[in-house]
């Protein structure tokens, strides 16, 4: 794996603090149901599926705290409020809310639930690879990607979606070279991204966000592959705010643009992305990013997390099941069918 997201390690769950990269590289242990809350909301973890593990696990730290059932649903309560837009933490937590009764039937009730949040955690890794390899196959020989955000290693259980699609075209052997994005406001693509790509030894080179469409326009650009927070049924595909604006300067310079993302991430219950909840984030972000004050006090901020890429500007979505192509309704409808 490029980077260790996180590990159980029995006395509770640690992760590699992503606040503190790519200055320094610390891991930190939680015991505590509220440390794994604040870390998902704080984005010490983030990224849709590895938010998703996090929580799954913070419901095995909880039964280490208490092991009272009432607890334990306490504590999956306060997960589910941590963050509204990634579909990945609710089926992680609807996953372990269905074995509360076999776990506190069962002799050890901290044992079940921590292989189930070990279940949870290997079958993203599982998922993360097996659409990595789908996708590869979109890429070839000495091309350049440009993508948005992390979705990588670090946003997941250990591989990655997007950047997990060149990872495996280069364990193919294939020479792929890689724009990042900073990503602004919080600079995932420069500070977690081009860190995390630097490690495995992909080529890369950091733009800012505004000089994209004139990299795509300079034909500098093969294939734009980002990730998904939620894509809806109709595969509207939620994501970092700034997407959609790249799915625009992507198809306008015919680009193709690639979502990439386990159907962990899907939500079949939402018709379109009109249905997504859009987390907005504290102002703080904006006008005090990293603790500089970069705009004046008394004007009025907005700062919206994600944004819906319409499935009109995506080329293909690759999942675990493969590779679907425009119209998406009736391909995902299949992906839907439970094997």
């Amino acid at each position: 794996m490029p980077v260790e997201t996180m590990k159980w390690r029995g006395n509770g769950l640690e992760i590699i603090d992503q606040h503190l990269l790519p200055m320094r590289e610390e891991r930190v242990l939680m015991t505590t149901v509220e440390e794994v809350a604040i870390a998902i909301e704080t984005l010490a973890v983030r990224g849709a599926p590895a938010i998703g593990c996090a929580a799954a696990y913070g419901v095995a730290v909880a039964a280490l705290e208490k092991c009272e059932r009432d607890h334990v649903v306490r504590a999956i309560e306060r997960l589910r409020r941590t963050r509204p837009t990634a579909v990945n933490l609710f089926y992680a937590l609807d996953r372990m809310s269905g074995i509360l009764d076999d776990a506190f039937s069962s002799g050890d009730p901290l044992a079940r639930l921590t292989d189930e949040a070990e279940a949870v955690f290997q079958d993203d890794l599982a998922l993360c690879r097996s659409l990595s390899m789908h996708g590869a196959e979109l890429l070839n020989d000495g091309d350049t990607v440009l993508t948005h955000c992390n979705a990588g290693g670090l946003a997941t259980s250990g591989y990655g979606t997007a950047l997990g699609v060149i990872y495996a075209a280069v364990e193919q052997g294939k020479h792929i070279e890689v724009y990042a994005d900073e990503t602004r406001p919080l600079l995932q693509g420069a500070r977690l991204t081009t860190w995390e790509l630097a490690k495995s030894g992909v080529p890369v080179t950091l733009i800012c966000d505004n000089m994209a469409a004139v990299v795509l326009a300079q034909g500098k650009i093969d294939h734009v592959i980002v990730g998904a927070d939620r894509i809806a049924a109709n595969g509207d595909a939620a994501n970092k705010i700034g997407t959609y604006g790249l799915s625009i300067s992507a198809g306008r310079h015919e680009v193709p643009f690639y979502v990439a993302a386990p159907l962990t991430s899907f939500d079949f219950e939402l018709a379109t992305g009109a249905d997504i909840p859009i987390e907005e984030r504290e102002t703080a972000e904006i006008h005090s990013q990293f603790g500089t004050r970069t705009a004046p006090e008394g004007i009025r901020y907005y700062n919206p997390a994600f944004d819906v890429t319409p499935a009109e500007n995506i080329s293909a979505i690759i999942s675990e099941k493969g590779v679907a192509r425009p119209p998406f309704a009736s391909v995902l409808e299949n992906w839907n069918v439970t094997d």
